[in-house]
Formats: structure tokens, sequence, C-alpha cells
């Protein structure tokens, strides 16, 4: 039944893995703006702040810093991004897809 909602293994919905992977794909990794990511995803802010970003950061795929927004490590390998901390918001070079990734797919230098 949650395959058919598009909820994956990790209980991620497509509005979830959307916001990953724009902060993966247009912003380097993060961190970036609510008000800029939520332009990019064409979401309003609240939904973001009160629906999106609670369970990612309970899961340890999203963190909030004075700076912005950005996806883990763990967040990334999941999408199927290579993200290492040395490399992190260096920049997209490959991207990964969402429910077909595999760990190593894409790369972030």
């Amino acid at each position: 039944a949650l395959d058919f909602e598009g909820v994956d293994g990790m209980g991620l919905n497509g509005l979830d893995r959307d916001l990953l992977r724009t902060i993966i794909q247009n912003y380097e990794g993060g961190p970036v703006g609510i008000d800029a990511l939520a332009a990019t995803l064409n979401e309003e802010v609240d939904t973001l702040v009160d629906v999106v970003e609670p369970y990612l950061l309970k899961i340890g795929f999203l963190t909030r810093t004075p700076a912005g927004r950005r996806v883990t490590v763990a967040a990334a390998e999941h999408l199927g991004f290579a993200l290492s901390e040395r490399n992190h918001g260096r920049g997209a070079r490959e991207g990964g897809e969402a429910g077909r990734g595999k760990p190593g797919q894409g790369h972030l230098w």
C-alpha cells in the first residue's frame, strides 16, 4: 500500500525526495535558505517547515544551520548520490534518481 502512495523504504514520499534532490542538485548539498528552497520547489514555506522538514530532521537526512538547510551524507546515499563530508557543498557533477538510485550512482565533488 505504501508503494502505491510513493513511500519508499525509509518512509519518504515524493515531496520529501524532491526537497532532498533539489538541495543536492540545485544548491550543491546546501546550505540553502528556506525561501529559496520553497521557490525552487514551488511549495509554500509553511508546508516545507511544518510538514516535510520534521521527519527529515528526525531521521537525520536534513540539518538546519544558521546559513540554511543541508542534506546529510545518509540522505544523499539513499537517493543514489555519493556525497562525502569532505566534498559536501562543492557541487553536483552527476545525479542519481530517487526510487531507483543505487549508492554511488551519482557523485558530488
